[in-house]
């Protein structure tokens, strides 16, 4: 994605499975591969588990410098 994931947007790069079809691959993006998983981040199900990981992306994101 060029322009960066916005939170809550699902991936280009993930498979039917939830899989990284770049995973381990040179151009997966740097930040894919600094993730460091928890087990808090997992919740107890999928939808509590996308809930965290998008207030976590929300929480991270870079500010945009005003335009």
């Amino acid at each position: 994605m060029p322009n960066g994931k916005p939170a809550g947007v699902r991936c280009v790069q993930l498979t039917d499975d939830l899989r990284c079809m770049l995973f381990g691959q040179p151009e997966r993006p740097a930040f894919c591969g600094s993730l460091q998983p928890h087990e808090q981040m997992c919740g107890t199900s999928h939808a509590e588990a996308m809930q965290i990981l998008t207030h976590l992306e929300i929480e991270t994101r870079p500010a945009r410098p005003n335009a």
